[in-house]
């Protein structure tokens, strides 16, 4: 009984966002309000008296909202400061250049390589607003397009928007980033070859162009593993596509001669900026001393949150605004308009994930992901690696957020982890791996994309595109899990 009173605000959150279409803010209210709610009657939360009960968990979330918004705003900044100066149609512009006239290799360089740069710079939706329109004008017909989009920028979700869907796992967690993002890396890079495959199907590709797929998701690939475990979770998407799609584009361009795109350097200059100073402050030295001047506080002896500001992504993406500006030769005018556009698209973010970290720390202090964990524990056994993904991938379906899918599940999966006696990185890495594979089949981009090319009532056809290949990448994560998993235990 206490399982099922445990799950329920977490199930009216998914049956209200799934079936009566609400959005997650106003989900996530209601759900937040039945587990304080349950918190106080049946659970733990009673225990701490009304303020406790409330004030602790509601600054724990607001501080780690906080620490989240520092990452999404001056990443919207640098991308809104990109369109306003023209930066983003010189980045498309190459695109079509280098390729030399070949749609599939226009194909692989927008719906693959600019849109997963797009994910590790900016995420929360960009790369498929961005993409899907290009892939249009290239001559895709729409769904073709928004499916292309849709699952080329799925691998580099884990870390998108400068690794921000780690962030809620190290708060709630504690563990250091760069072991959170060993396991993702590792299994995007051994299985996204399969997200390469489904973009070519019903291309009509030739046996050159399967080969140009295979470098072009080998190019993107090994350099974000290897970032990703030498500097953690901060730019393996980002400079993954940037190396990858470097090499991509020069191989294209010895092979068709077609022309070099101009102004390009220029164009990635707040990009190139941010990779600079993440590889420079991860630096052992660096990293020591940045890493140390941390601003932290504690309340009643278990409530409690840290931040470095000076080893933090969104200080870093700050730096990186304001260095891509002055190189760009953007005008005051124009930056202010970049901190206005970036900050109305912040305020719808800014509530939804308020009310699903207050419903994350309810539950935690509540006990309330005790008793699910424990009945997971009981339900799946050591099956669980295998549903592992398939819960991350339920958590974006329905939020329309990998951050938000770490939100909401990053506890259950560490106390289940704990339960069976698996290493938590190991169960972690799986739920941010499968909270990127929702992003294929998320009704929220889905709705989105079609609004962007044209296919406005004609989203399930879509989601019926990309529910196969998004299931099958679950699966094969699963099973990766499970088998690394009887391993390591």
């Amino acid at each position: 009984m206490l399982v099922a009173a445990a799950a329920t605000p977490i199930v009216a959150v998914l049956a209200l966002m799934l079936a009566a279409g609400w959005s997650a803010a106003r989900a996530g209210a209601v759900g937040l309000a039945l587990a304080v709610g349950l918190g106080l009657t049946l659970f733990d939360l009673g225990e701490l008296g009304p303020v406790r009960a409330l004030a602790g968990p509601g600054l724990e979330a607001a501080f780690t909202t906080a620490t989240i918004l520092w990452i999404v705003y001056p990443a919207l900044c640098i991308h809104a400061l990109q369109l306003r100066i023209g930066q983003i149609a010189v980045l498309e512009h190459a695109m079509t250049e280098i390729s030399g006239g070949d749609r599939v290799m226009q194909v692989l360089l927008i719906g693959w390589f600019f849109a997963l740069f797009m994910e590790g710079a900016a995420g929360f939706g960009t790369p498929v607003a961005l993409a899907a329109p290009l892939l249009v004008a290239l001559g895709l017909n729409p769904v073709t397009a928004l499916t292309t989009a849709l699952i080329g920028h799925a691998a580099g979700v884990s870390f998108g928007a400068v690794g921000t869907p780690i962030l809620p796992q190290i708060a709630a967690t504690g563990l250091d980033g760069r072991a959170l993002a060993v396991v993702p890396a590792l299994l995007h890079g051994g299985l996204a070859w399969v997200l390469m495959v489904a973009m070519l199907r019903g291309l009509g590709v030739g046996g050159h162009q399967r080969r140009a797929g295979a470098l072009a998701a080998g190019a993107f690939l090994l350099p974000f593993v290897a970032i990703a475990l030498a500097f953690g979770p901060e730019l393996p998407t980002l400079g993954g596509a940037l190396v990858g799609g470097g090499v991509f584009a020069l191989w294209l361009h010895r092979r068709t001669g077609g022309a070099a795109p101009r102004g390009l350097a220029l164009a990635l200059a707040p990009y190139l900026a941010l990779i600079a100073l993440v590889i420079l402050t991860r630096l052992p030295g660096p990293r020591d001393l940045l890493s140390g001047v941390v601003l932290d506080w504690e309340l009643w002896g278990m409530f409690q949150g840290s931040f470095a500001p000076l080893f933090h992504p969104g200080t870093l993406l700050a730096l990186a605004f304001v260095a891509g500006a002055a190189i760009q030769r953007a005008s005051w005018a124009q930056m202010r308009g970049a901190l206005n556009d970036a900050a109305v698209q912040l305020a719808p973010v800014i509530v939804a994930l308020l009310v699903m970290l207050g419903l994350a720390r309810i539950l935690v202090h509540g006990g309330l992901i005790d008793h699910l964990a424990e009945g997971a524990t009981h339900a799946f056994g050591t099956a669980w690696p295998l549903a592992a993904p398939f819960v991350g991938a339920l958590g974006t379906f329905v939020t329309g957020s990998a951050t938000t899918s770490n939100i909401l599940f990053t506890e259950l999966q560490a106390r289940v982890a704990a339960e069976l006696g698996l290493a938590a990185p190991l169960i972690l890495g799986a739920q941010t791996f499968g909270a990127a594979v929702g992003n294929i089949l998320c009704p929220h981009n889905i709705i989105a994309g079609c609004a962007t090319v044209g296919l406005v009532g004609r989203e399930g056809e879509v989601l019926r595109r990309t529910v196969g290949i998004g299931l099958l990448y679950a699966g094969l994560g699963g099973l990766a899990t499970w088998g690394v998993a009887a391993v390591w235990s």
